[in-house]
């Protein structure tokens, strides 16, 4: 496994140089421990419905999603009916996916049960880095379709620290002999991680500027 001094090296070369590189890797400072119950779930629907769909498609139709969802407010998806999923079904505003629809009161529950440990700022958020795939394997225990990079674009887009093992980020880990495949098992996951740790340790950055200089590798 190559210094993250060497990999970084690689991705100005691609990228047009250290200041060019920069700009794309840097992420803003989102607040994220502060971000509010209905923002993570909001994020944590738009991620499901995105999965294995256009996201465009999604992206266009979000207003609807707010509107039908009331705003992501989670006592009150929590406590959605079945009257409330014949409404949903009908709704031509949102994807109309009936699985994914239950995941909004699914994940519901699971932020409600969050707040006695802080709220879902403070556990999500501030889950620390270098146990990210301990976040991961929480969310996709406890909450509902938030497994493999479904999970993890979630976390990155609600602004948390976070790598995201995408085809490119995959294909750099096998090359440093971190992995020999697409990370799938806990052993896999537990690789990826101590990697990441080094490489954190050696340049001081995080995982998100991490993982995004390993997709620019490639």
């Amino acid at each position: 496994m190559r210094h993250f001094d060497d990999l970084y090296a690689i991705a100005t070369g691609r990228k047009g140089g250290t200041e060019a590189l920069e700009e794309m890797i840097t992420p803003t400072d989102a607040g994220v421990t502060a971000l509010p119950e209905d923002r993570w779930l909001s994020i944590l629907t738009k991620c499901i419905f995105q999965a294995g769909f256009n996201w465009k498609v999604v992206e266009n139709k979000w207003d609807g999603f707010e509107i039908a969802f009331h705003r992501f407010d989670i006592d009150r998806c929590a406590f959605l009916h079945d009257e409330d999923m014949d409404r949903l079904m009908s709704d031509k505003s949102i994807v109309r996916n009936g699985p994914k629809i239950r995941t909004v009161i699914e994940n519901a529950h699971f932020l409600q049960g969050l707040r006695d440990q802080g709220g879902a700022g403070q556990v999500l958020g501030g889950w620390p880095s270098i146990d990210y795939i301990g976040l991961l394997e929480k969310i996709k225990k406890d909450g509902a379709r938030l497994g493999g990079t479904t999970g993890q674009y979630a976390m990155r887009f609600a602004g948390r620290d976070a790598f995201i093992l995408s085809r490119d980020v995959t294909a750099r880990l096998i090359a440093e002999q971190v992995i020999d495949k697409p990370a799938t098992s806990k052993g896999a996951m537990k690789a990826v991680q101590s990697a990441f740790n080094t490489w954190m340790d050696q340049s001081g950055r995080g995982l998100t500027e991490i993982s995004r200089v390993l997709a620019f590798t490639v």
